[in-house]
């Protein structure tokens, strides 16, 4: 009885697609005024289920439902390509086909996790409502620097713990990479943040020139990340630009007071980050590669940084 009670709260409330009938979405909103359910959380389950009426609406093509097909369609084909790469035709045509099929598979696993982490941020996005209109460009930038941060986290986290033999073996630095990625994104914010043809106001300035900053300090990052013999070599660099990027962010102007408390928090957090990473190639690692010549050990204060 539980069950089925369960299930048909499921049924009433979890809508994810268009409804028929009068739409209860109020004029100007993106979203009707239904309280979300926890129905959602099953995504198998969540898909079937949306297509049930009563509940939450959400405007038409909306971000988080035409994502929702590609992903789709990007998981049949990879379960397609796996089964086909399973059979091992080898031999004639198939051993052409299969040259090309392999490297598609391989891009498309490797890609899922970070499509499925956006489409879990466009879920969001949807269900409460906002990231429209004129904000859309706003929003995105904050999105995108957040979840760089993030994967930045999980890649440094992959690299300690089983990456560090083939960091050796690349002939590069963990710093060249790092500042390679810091001038990039610094050249692009420095032209991008500032809408161009209407007034510069003081978050523009900021931002451009955070943009200089980054695209400067990843350039000397990577000038640094070899010595005069062309051999590997650590630096502070990328420390140092996340430090004084927290430092900007904790003290970026906002309009709302739970706005600047938020980038105040989040801005002490990369303050500690930078300076715990400097400290992490400075003093722990001694500007070394890694702790153990086979790249196999690790200290303990090296988790900081990273979470």
């Amino acid at each position: 009885m539980s069950l089925v009670l369960f299930v048909a709260t499921l049924l009433k409330t979890a809508n994810g697609h268009e409804h028929h009938g009068d739409s209860k979405i109020p004029e100007g909103q993106t979203i009707s005024l239904e309280p979300l359910v926890f129905g959602s959380v099953l995504a198998l389950v969540g898909f079937f289920l949306g297509h049930a009426h009563g509940g939450r609406e959400f405007t038409s093509h909306n971000i988080h439902s035409i994502f929702a097909n590609i992903l789709q369609l990007l998981l049949v084909g990879q379960v397609v390509l796996g089964l086909y790469l399973k059979g091992h035709w080898e031999k004639g045509l198939n051993g052409k086909i299969r040259k090309l099929i392999r490297p598609c598979h391989s891009i498309i696993g490797k890609a899922m996790p970070l499509l499925s982490w956006a489409q879990m941020i466009f879920g969001g996005i949807t269900a409460l409502g906002f990231c429209q209109g004129e904000h859309v460009g706003q929003c995105a930038a904050h999105f995108i620097m957040g979840g760089a941060f993030i994967a930045y986290g999980i890649i440094l986290t992959i690299i300690l713990l089983v990456g560090q033999v083939w960091m050796q073996r690349c002939g590069r630095s963990q710093e060249f990479f790092d500042s390679a990625v810091i001038a990039a994104w610094g050249c692009v914010n420095t032209f991008t943040e500032h809408r161009w043809g209407t007034r510069w106001v003081k978050n523009d300035w900021q931002h451009t020139t955070m943009g200089i900053i980054w695209w400067c300090a990843g350039l000397a990052g990577m000038w640094l990340s070899k010595d005069r013999d062309g051999h590997p070599k650590r630096n502070f660099i990328p420390g140092f630009v996340i430090l004084i990027t927290g430092w900007a962010m904790s003290a970026h102007p906002q309009e709302l007071m739970v706005s600047a408390m938020t980038h105040a928090t989040f801005g002490k957090t990369l303050m500690a980050v930078g300076l715990t990473r400097i400290i992490e190639v400075s003093f722990v690692l001694k500007d070394k590669q890694s702790l153990s010549e086979d790249g196999r050990s690790w200290n303990s204060f090296q988790f900081i940084p990273v979470f």
